[in-house]
């Protein structure tokens, strides 16, 4: 919800002025990073919950990366439309950092079946996110038709209907996570 408000807030008022407009895009980027970081909570939570040094080395690395992504896109230097590639790599390396907890979850869960189906889940929002980046970075489609798409359908239009369908894709792999733990039995040390 927090990258869905900075993301509101930035359409809504960046319009106002020069001055607004630049402190209100780096806002919805730090909004996106916001949504990221999250994103990785509830499974790595419920996934690890037997694992509480695991649980708590992961949440602590997206944390940190996150923090680190979000001051470096706080930095009006990093503004300029030529750093558009450099911001849409963060936002994608941030989110595949994802992998190592997933194999890791994979490997001590192996062969249950909510996992797997999360994972699955989780695989399907990194497509979705890549996606909807490969439409941001490519200007795709107002780059073939400048001017057509200034209203309805450019990229960063785009971009947001991916990053919505990766985050329905995000919470029914955290349903499958947590019906998962529900149903295990208690953690044995």
């Amino acid at each position: 919800m927090g990258c869905l408000v900075c993301s509101s807030l930035s359409h809504l008022v960046a319009c106002h002025s020069k001055r607004f407009n630049f402190y209100f895009w780096r806002l919805d980027y730090a909004g996106i990073s916001l949504m990221i970081v999250s994103s990785f909570f509830a499974p790595i939570y419920y996934a690890f919950s037997c694992n509480p040094c695991s649980r708590f080395f992961y949440l602590s690395s997206i944390s940190l990366l996150g923090i680190l992504v979000i001051v470096t896109l706080l930095s009006p230097s990093l503004s300029a439309p030529r750093f558009r590639p450099f911001r849409a790599t963060l936002f994608l390396s941030m989110g595949f950092s994802g992998v190592i907890p997933a194999l890791h979850a994979l490997v001590i869960h192996w062969g249950n079946q909510h996992i797997i189906v999360a994972l699955a889940y989780e695989l399907v929002m990194a497509i979705l996110y890549a996606l909807g980046a490969a439409f941001y970075v490519a200007r795709i489609p107002e780059r073939w038709k400048p001017g057509k798409f200034d209203i309805v359908g450019h990229s960063h239009q785009i971009f947001h209907i991916f990053v919505v369908l990766g985050a329905l894709a995000h919470s029914a792999a955290t349903l499958v996570v947590m019906d998962f733990r529900r149903g295990s039995p208690t953690c044995s040390y």
